[in-house]
């Protein structure tokens, strides 16, 4: 029993254990919890099966929500004018928004839950700057591609994202908003890759090397991101997750897809289509 409580942080793969040692195992965790071991409730998290209860959703497009030690979070906020949205702009509560990029269907309703619920904007600095000296948002943190920061809900990094991010003002002039950028979540054990919009690029094989995915959110729509043929490439070899779900689709005509085509064509861990308000299955 004592090997086993000495090993049990160096598993590569799922166990069958018994009841007296899942009860170790949550001794363990909780003395990771407390020394901040994040290593250790990463791997018995991952391997037996979800120890942590975490909630973790999609909501329509590229948006996901999720609640960790007591701090709710938005990543993209595209609601209002999202026909398969299921959230209310005008009620949601939140303590945090993340912003992968600036583009309408990303940036949505950024500037009026920031200012109802005081929230935080976590983004690129030039969207930092265009909250603070336009929207008038009081509270933001800017960040940019490579930089990792703590917050009281996980960890944030941005990563690289090959694709455009400017939003058009009121007078039809696009304005820059910096790099777009994809999201490295490390929250109650879980590391999640949320791509942003992209297209395929070969590091991803090093980002998921650096920060193996529990859960990945990848955009399958084509046209303006990957498609499938693409988004199925990077979850095949680069990325590996043990969960996929693909996101940013069918929600304009030009990104109509099938996601069940998506999940056929994936061979690594497992696709969860997800309906706007469901959450993840660990």
């Amino acid at each position: 029993m004592k090997e086993f409580k000495n090993n049990i942080l160096k598993l590569n793969r799922p166990i069958i254990i018994s009841m007296k040692e899942k009860a170790i195992c949550v001794d363990v965790l909780q003395k990771c919890v407390i020394t901040s071991c994040n290593c250790g409730i990463y791997k018995l998290n991952r391997f037996m099966g979800g120890i942590i209860d975490m909630k973790l959703s999609f909501h329509g497009q590229s948006t996901i929500y999720f609640e960790a030690n007591g701090k709710k979070v938005i990543v993209d906020p595209f609601i209002t004018g999202n026909e398969l949205s299921d959230l209310d702009a005008e009620t949601l509560d939140v303590d945090y928004i993340i912003l992968t990029h600036g583009h309408g269907d990303h940036f949505g309703d950024t500037v009026e839950l920031a200012n109802r619920n005081h929230a935080t904007v976590i983004g690129s600095a030039e969207l930092g700057d265009y909250l603070t000296t336009t929207k008038n948002v009081e509270n933001v943190r800017p960040m940019n591609i490579g930089g990792k920061a703590e917050f009281e809900f996980g960890t944030v990094k941005f990563v690289q994202a090959f694709h455009s991010s400017s939003l058009t003002d009121e007078n039809g002039i696009p304005v820059y908003l910096g790099m777009p950028m994809g999201l490295i979540l490390e929250i109650e054990g879980k590391t999640i890759y949320h791509t942003g919009d992209t297209g395929l690029f070969g590091d991803m094989k090093l980002i998921a090397e650096r920060h193996p995915v529990d859960v990945c959110f990848i955009p399958i729509g084509d046209n303006f991101t990957m498609g499938i043929d693409d988004a199925s490439y990077a979850i095949n070899q680069f990325i590996k997750p043990s969960i996929t779900v693909p996101i940013h689709y069918n929600t304009f005509d030009l990104i109509k897809q099938n996601p069940d085509e998506f999940k056929a064509a994936v061979s690594e861990g497992e696709v969860q289509v997800l309906n706007p308000g469901d959450s993840v299955e660990f």
